[in-house]
């Protein structure tokens, strides 16, 4: 019903910044809660950032407040993460993700969005 994809990464120095892009298909994107997700090698994979429809309410995991932020431009389809401040604790392959549930839940969980993108890499560098 909905693809994303995912863009923006690359290989950056401690202190860093990236942008990155999630751009979903169809014409019903303001239907849909999206969030970022990230997976390090050798743990699970973890939230990061949630934006809701109208881009009001915002959430962020603890360990990126104040160095991450999540913005739509649902002119643009596309939703992003700034991310400021990179820190190599921050190296991780990271995943957009959609939900369209008329039910409300949980936005920090895996098991709540239906949609993902195919993930792209961020490696921050001592």
């Amino acid at each position: 019903q909905v693809q994303l994809v995912e863009s923006g990464g690359g290989l950056v120095q401690t202190g860093g910044s990236l942008r990155l892009s999630c751009t979903a298909s169809g014409r019903t994107f303001t239907n849909y809660r999206l969030a970022w997700f990230r997976q390090a090698p050798g743990k699970e994979r973890e939230f990061v950032a949630y934006v809701s429809r109208g881009g009001i309410a915002i959430y962020y995991a603890d360990s990126v407040k104040g160095r991450f932020t999540i913005f739509r431009d649902n002119a643009k389809n596309t939703v992003y993460l700034q991310m400021n401040s990179l820190k190599p604790e921050d190296t991780a392959a990271y995943y957009c993700a959609a939900d369209d549930k008329t039910t409300s839940g949980s936005v920090y969980y895996e098991s709540r969005y239906d949609y993902w993108g195919q993930g792209t890499q961020v490696t921050v560098s001592s």
